[in-house]
């Protein structure tokens, strides 16, 4: 059995390193739902130390003889605003697309 507060959800947004370079805690984030074609709104909580593959219990190991650069992806934790999902209709799982407001 697990337990989940749906009144605290949040969303792990996995970003390719190279749209990491201007991004920072505190920025806003729009996040719409495939599911019930809703916005929500939010902010950056946090960026990860490192991408998801040094997190993975068997890392990917891409040694073939020649040197290849493969774009890592970093989590992104997203942390809705308060009362954004009052009717609790985000579920954990749900396809979602984030888009992270960066000033310039």
């Amino acid at each position: 059995m697990k337990i989940i507060p749906l009144n605290d959800v949040w969303i792990t947004a996995d970003f390719k390193e190279t749209q990491l370079r201007e991004m920072k805690v505190g920025q806003r984030v729009t996040v719409e739902v495939d599911a019930n074609g809703r916005s929500y709104k939010g902010k950056v909580d946090s960026i990860a130390g490192a991408s998801g593959a040094r997190f993975s219990l068997l890392p990917p190991e891409n040694a073939t003889g020649n040197y290849v650069k493969v774009v890592q992806r970093i989590p992104v934790k997203i942390v809705l605003d308060p009362g954004e999902n009052k009717d609790q209709s985000l579920r954990p799982g749900m396809s979602v697309d984030p888009k992270v407001w960066i000033r310039r």
